[in-house]
């Protein structure tokens, strides 16, 4: 008979979370994602959230969670009587599988709906483990507004990691989800103080916690982070979302230096001119994994078009190509640094390249040259080593270059008459650190190295 209900009546655990959050190298949230209802989620596993908060909500509320089959009979009896006894509700009695059970399918608070929420917790203990429950109670729970989970609240209520919760803040977020409305820290701190209070005087009175630890916490305020949803690496969050599968991406970014990357292009931006974005990226270059990544000048300016990602997009590379003409003429036995180039005016049919600045040097080393970013000699050295041969060869590499259609690589591809992408550069300028390597960039903590070429 149960085996025929459960069939008839499946379990409704969640699909993949659609709620997502991109978060940097040491778990702080860069971005977050909402999911269809517009709910923010952290997801997290039991070792990731701070032991004095499970050793709070195991005594709070369900100190026998391991040992019951999901409903504990003497305390649904206990409730009872207390509310018999009050003249109203007083005590619940639900475990938190019994909470996990009406999370997943809420029902009336009738008869009837608390025996389907006691079919339906047997039915989650028959199907899952008591971690697996946990963890859904740990990103399920409500705590307010467009608030679930112990993490969510974590980040946005105290500004920190759920692992690092102190024995106040703690009881605070176990007594939250019992009345995340009424009990709202930012709205009733008093009410939420005395909660959190009861909460710390459970702890001690049941022997869980030592008397100092409880008086200290007792008199704590209750110091709620100013209101900064996570706000790093837009266009870099958008583009991992679209790349990585899961509730949680964990990436290889530096969340401090990501602070300070923005904080320059922020204080530089009014520089620009009109209608000017930017695009910066920092790749540690024996991982190749990326600790910063600023897609455009501002990700608000639409006069900037700041919802376009400069870091793909294509661009001329200027004169960032010189490098590896320099290197690969050098491997080819063409010229070594001391070798003579001609600073001086050119035509090539109808091309006439000239100089940065102007005039011109005449005679300069293959170092010099390269070291003043000098056009002229670049235009020499790629006209001695073949347009052609030096495209196809980069393209080779691993650093794509785009041309207009129909058309060949011709001495103007060194000065920039190509189109690349930042990301190619990146990946080809790692190869001078990496003896000669190519790699593509890497931005996910479990994504392994992979070489190109």
């Amino acid at each position: 008979m149960a085996w025929v209900a459960d069939r008839l009546w499946p379990l409704p655990i969640p699909d993949e979370d659609s709620a997502r959050i991109v978060l940097a190298q040491d778990g702080t949230p860069l971005w977050r994602f909402p999911d269809d209802k517009g709910v923010w989620r952290h997801a997290v596993r039991p070792d990731e959230v701070s032991p004095l908060y499970l050793e709070a909500l195991f005594a709070y509320e369900d100190r026998w969670f391991h040992s019951h089959p999901g409903v504990n009979p003497l305390a649904l009896v206990r409730a009872a009587w207390l509310n018999l006894r009050a003249g109203r509700i007083v005590s619940g009695g639900s475990t938190l599988s019994m909470q996990v059970a009406r999370l997943l399918d809420p029902h009336p608070r009738t008869l009837s709906g608390k025996l389907r929420q006691l079919a339906r917790t047997l039915q989650l203990e028959w199907h899952l483990s008591k971690d697996e429950i946990l963890t859904l109670y740990l990103n399920r729970a409500p705590f307010g507004g467009t608030l679930e989970g112990v993490a969510a609240a974590s980040w946005t209520l105290l500004g920190k990691s759920p692992d690092a919760l102190t024995p106040a803040e703690a009881a605070l977020l176990v007594v939250l989800p019992q009345a995340p409305s009424r009990l709202r820290p930012d709205r009733y701190p008093q009410r939420a103080t005395a909660a959190r209070d009861k909460v710390l005087m459970r702890m001690r009175d049941g022997e869980r916690w030592s008397q100092q630890v409880v008086d200290e916490a007792l008199e704590e305020t209750i110091m709620l982070a100013p209101p900064d949803p996570p706000g790093l690496a837009p266009l870099f969050a958008r583009r991992v979302v679209g790349e990585g599968g899961g509730a949680r991406l964990l990436t290889t970014v530096d969340a401090r230096l990501q602070r300070r990357i923005e904080a320059l292009v922020e204080s530089w931006r009014g520089r620009l001119p009109p209608r000017t974005s930017a695009a910066i990226v920092v790749v540690e270059h024996q991982s190749m994994a990326v600790r910063a990544y600023l897609g455009s000048a501002d990700f608000g300016d639409n006069q900037r078009f700041g919802h376009v990602d400069m870091v793909r997009a294509l661009r001329s590379p200027g004169s960032t190509l010189k490098p590896f003409l320099t290197g690969l003429a050098l491997d080819a036995g063409l010229v070594h640094s001391e070798s003579l180039l001609q600073d001086v005016p050119r035509v090539h049919a109808d091309y006439r390249p000239g100089n940065f600045a102007s005039g011109f040097s005449g005679p300069v080393s293959v170092a010099e040259a390269l070291a003043r970013s000098l056009n002229l000699p670049a235009v020499q050295l790629i006209e001695a080593y073949g347009a052609r041969r030096f495209h196809a060869e980069l393209v080779q590499a691993g650093v794509p270059m785009a041309l207009p259609a129909h058309a060949a690589p011709n001495l103007a591809v060194i000065l920039g008459g190509v189109g690349t992408r930042l990301e190619d550069l990146l990946a080809g300028y790692g190869a001078f650190a990496r003896e000669g390597r190519v790699a593509r960039l890497r931005w996910f903590e479990d994504d392994p190295w992979l070489s190109v070429a």
